[in-house]
Parts: C-alpha cells; structure tokens; sequence
C-alpha cells in the first residue's frame, strides 16, 4: 500500500519543538518539511532580517539531517511552488503556522486556491493564545491591554507538542537573566534583555516554551510573559485591522499635518543617521544601523523623537525600523509605534512626550551605552554626556569636543517642540471618527 505524505510549510516557525504544523503533517502521514524563499521578501527585507533568516533556514536543515530528514527548500512564489511539490509528492494536506497580517493572509488565500482538493491546515504556533481566544465578556477583542492581559493569562497553555523537556538554546540566555529583568530590561547600558526577540520572530523558540519555562522564575519570568502578552495583543489586533502600519487605528489622528519637504527630509535623515545631537537618540540609531538590533527603552525614545520632537509621521519611522530590525515584525513594530504616536489603542496619552535627555539620564546615568555608540562624546563626564550643549564651551574644549566640529548640536529644542506638537495634537482631536477596529474599550 502507498504511503500517503503531508507537508509541513515552514515559515516564520523555523524549529521542530513545540510546533504545531509540524506535529500536525507528522500525525497525518509521513511529512515533507518544506521552505520556500520568496524572492519579494528577501529583496525588501533589510540586510539584519535577511542573514537571521537564513541562518534560521540553516539551523532548521541541520536538526532535521539530524533526525535523518532532509528539509526541501525551493525559491519561488509560493502560490505555485507549494502546490507544485504538493502534486508532485501526491500530498493529502499542507499544515502551516498562520499568520495575521494582510500579505500572509493573502499569501494563504492565494495557496489554498492553488491546492484546490487538498486542504492547507492552519495552527497557531506563532503565538502563545490563538486570535479570538481572548475577548471580553461581550465577546470582542479589548483595546486597552490590562484587561486582556488578565484574560489572557487565564487561559491554559496545553501540553507541549513533544517530551523533549530541556531548555531550547534562545531561552538560555532569558532564564540566566530573568531573575534582574524587571530592575534591568530598562537599562541599555547592561545586558539585561532576554535576547529573545529575534529567535521569536522567526519561532527558533515557540513562544509557549517561553512562558512555560519562565512561569518557574518568579517576578522576572513574570514581567516577561508580560511581555509575550503584548506581543499576542499586538496580531490579534493586526489580524482585525490589517492595514495597522498604514493607519491610525485612532482615526482622529491621521488629521495631523505631520512635516514635509526638504526640511523633514533632512530631519529624517539625521535622525536616521544618528546626528540628531541628542546622544541616547544618536545612539540608538546608530547601534540599530550596526547591529540590525536596538534596545527596547531607546526604540520607545527613538521613536518619540521623530514623531512628538520632529513632527514627522510615525509611518515613515515604522517602515524604517522594519527594515533594519533583524526581529522586524509589522505587528510588534507598527503597533508600538503607534502607542508613542499616540494613535493606536491603549496608546501612550499624545500628551506624553518622551523628554531625551531626562530619560537618558535616568536608564543610562553613567552614559556607558552613550560611550558605546557615540564614541566622540565618550571624555564627557556622567552628567555632560547627555545634553553635551549644556556644558560650558571650554570645558567640552578640555575632554576634546567641539560642538557642529566633532559632534552636532540639537537639530530642535525638545521643549518648543513638545510644545508645539502638543498644540497639534489637541487640534487632531476636533477630527473624531469611529473606531477602524470596532474592539471594545471595556475595562
């Protein structure tokens, strides 16, 4: 008798453990595991995305050589290429991983047609609860996060998928640091993130493995299920609002005459470049062109930046941190840059407006990440470092910095603008519409 086979189609869940699709297509028949390189998204994908995934692709090959499977990787449109493979083998069906924004949705839409009679599976091994899972009593998905966070850590996580109970190598790292997290996630001066975003973004790790295994580390393992909390609130809200890095999910504030021109070119590539002459801002900047990464605190800081200091549109930020994120992910990415705009659900107030040099002082007090990334400044003492404009001309003179000569000065003043900026907003708020995502505001 033939064998029938099935086909798990890796996407963003490069790994065997805990994942679904793969457990599924494994139950159903002997299973073909397949990726396909679309061509489109690694031509606009940043250089940092890029390289993780394809190491991820690699990784994903070499632990299935060793169960003495071979991973099938073929390049291509996957509409055609995953039903080519699928009527080659004689498939029964196509297990998946989905995912919640427009392209992905689309994407499947477009395969399934293809497949015709054989059925494409979808499974949730992205997230930790599936979208639609977590809603309020009457039923809808919550705007305000407090309250699906509630929610959502009620709900029971299942067993894991295999018997395999050591510590998948990304989480490693998270469990040695999880015990300082919640005095130390601030800080980007020490290494005391989980370091599990990118393995997250392209699932080296499932997300329930992270939760399971940090239920077991007190106050720190906790504040970093929260985190994964955020994480699901964020494709939950994307699959019901996919257009979330094109619009204000508060309608209102699409009303705002965000800056234009050669002006706002220039600004935007200061900022860009990290020569705004605010140096946690320059920093950040700098380390995300270098390193594809950029340390949680200094994105929200960054970010507020460009849209509450320089008035430029937070779209432009968003497509611009997508890029050379190695962990870019439009979910995570445009939905908090809407809460520091100010424009999404559950948003930072508009009238909060990040202070840079307050907030370096307060997360980088001895300026040691300042030093790292913005090395001409590295002579100024603990105080000067941060708003080197500040400092008396002769004494930035003896520690060998010339303002505009070795670094530049501010591009605005932060205090004219949150002025400013906040006249704007207020005005946005006379433009009310309905809610784009027709959740719920129930607390």
């Amino acid at each position: 008798m033939m064998q029938t086979c099935s086909i798990a189609w890796f996407r963003r869940d490069l790994r065997l453990s805990d994942n679904p699709a793969w457990s599924g297509a494994q139950d159903a028949a002997n299973a073909v595991p397949l990726v396909v390189r679309e061509p489109r998204l690694l031509d606009t994908a940043g250089p940092f995305r890029r390289r993780a995934f394809l190491d991820a692709v690699d990784a994903l090959g070499e632990s299935l050589a060793a169960t003495g499977v071979d991973l099938r990787i073929e390049s291509g449109d996957p509409t055609e290429i995953v039903a080519g493979v699928a009527a080659e083998i004689g498939a029964s069906a196509v297990h998946v991983n989905a995912d919640v924004t427009r392209w992905a949705t689309r994407r499947d839409d477009a395969v399934s047609a293809a497949l015709g009679a054989v059925p494409l599976h979808p499974h949730w091994g992205t997230l930790v609860h599936a979208p639609g899972t977590v809603l309020t009593k009457k039923g809808t998905l919550s705007r305000v996060f407090t309250p699906f966070h509630k929610q959502w850590q009620t709900l029971p996580l299942g067993e894991p998928l295999d018997l395999d109970e050591s510590v998948p190598e990304p989480l490693g790292t998270a469990v040695e640091r999880a015990g300082g997290y919640p005095a130390t996630r601030d800080l980007p001066g020490v290494a005391g993130t989980t370091d599990l975003s990118t393995a997250l973004r392209f699932g080296m790790v499932s997300a329930r493995a992270v939760v399971r295994r940090m239920l077991d580390e007190g106050d720190g393992g906790e504040a970093i299920v929260r985190q994964l909390a955020w994480r699901d609130w964020y494709a939950h809200i994307t699959l019901g609002a996919p257009d979330i890095d094109r619009v204000a999910l508060r309608s209102e504030f699409d009303a705002i005459p965000w800056e234009t021109g050669k002006d706002a070119d220039a600004a935007f590539a200061a900022w860009s470049e990290g020569r705004t002459g605010y140096p946690i801002v320059d920093a950040g900047m700098r380390q995300l062109r270098e390193t594809g990464w950029m340390h949680n605190r200094v994105r929200m800081i960054s970010a507020s930046f460009l849209v509450k200091d320089l008035l430029i549109d937070w779209r432009r930020g968003e497509r611009f941190f997508r890029h050379w994120l190695r962990d870019g992910d439009i979910p995570s990415n445009a939905g908090n840059w809407q809460w520091v705009a100010g424009t999404g659900p559950d948003a930072a107030p508009y009238f909060r407006v990040f202070n840079p040099v307050t907030q370096s002082r307060r997360f980088d007090p001895y300026g040691a990440y300042i030093r790292s990334w913005v090395p001409e400044l590295a002579g100024l003492d603990s105080r000067s470092i941060h708003a080197p404009w500040e400092a008396v001309p002769v004494d930035l003179a003896k520690m060998g910095v010339g303002l505009g000569v070795d670094y530049p000065t501010p591009i605005v003043d932060h205090a004219l603008a949150r002025e400013e900026t906040l006249r704007i907003y207020k005005a946005a708020l006379q433009n009310r519409t309905a809610d784009p995502l027709g959740t719920s505001a129930e607390k």
